[in-house]
């Protein structure tokens, strides 16, 4: 990985660029496939029963699915 930073004027701002060597290998680490879609789809389904449980009035069940569903299902549908 090679950091690069270079004196944009007057300004004061400073240009940060990184690349990084081999962005073959850089591309195939954020391929997503059907497990990832699959949790992604379960957490939106657990994240949209939740609230519409909640407006419903359950105060048990909702709080649940909300937490597995932002909490769980969601990050292991980013990093699996």
């Amino acid at each position: 990985m090679r950091l690069t930073l270079d004196h944009m004027g007057t300004s004061g701002y400073l240009l940060v660029s990184m690349t990084e060597k081999g962005s073959a290998s850089a591309s195939a680490r954020l391929r997503f496939g059907t497990r990832n879609a699959v949790l992604l789809a379960a957490a939106v389904v657990a994240i949209g029963a939740g609230y519409v449980l909640l407006a419903g009035g359950s105060t048990t069940v909702a709080p649940i699915l909300l937490v597995l569903g932002y909490c769980v299902l969601f990050p292991l549908g980013l990093a699996l």
